[in-house]
């Protein structure tokens, strides 16, 4: 199954940057939590999720930083669902520079399929699932 993919871009602000002078470690998770809700609203899912009283929650993240950003940089940010477990998935993530292509960081998320009522993993609903990929490749 391919993907469905999704990108966000922005510019960073000001209050992004570190004493350091280039983007604080910290912003790259609050926006990678940023892009997967925007691609769950994209695609509906929040509403189908919620419909079927779940939710998602984070149980780790990664980052691997490959060159700083700076403030006012472009960023684009693209996202997808690399893998699917029972009760979990991974979303992975590229940080890209938009004047020059470069990748500036990746990273994944590992997302954890709740219910709301409960607070307890349930197996992710196919139907729900089958919202993040091609629906060409059922074909």
């Amino acid at each position: 199954m391919t993907p469905n993919r999704f990108a966000w871009t922005f510019t960073v602000g000001r209050e992004s940057i570190d004493v350091n002078g280039h983007v604080n470690n910290v912003e790259y998770v609050r926006w990678m939590q940023e892009v997967a809700i925007r691609h769950t609203q994209h695609l509906g899912a929040d509403v189908r999720a919620a419909a079927m009283g779940l939710t998602w929650v984070a149980r780790s993240h990664h980052i691997e930083y490959r060159l700083p950003a700076f403030e006012d940089d472009e960023i684009e940010l693209r996202t997808w669902v690399g893998s699917v477990e029972r009760v979990s998935s991974v979303r992975r993530y590229e940080f890209r520079r938009t004047k020059d292509d470069q990748l500036i960081a990746s990273g994944e998320t590992n997302w954890v399929c709740l219910n709301r009522e409960t607070g307890r993993p349930v197996a992710i609903p196919e139907r729900l699932m089958a919202m993040y990929f091609d629906p060409e490749d059922e074909a």
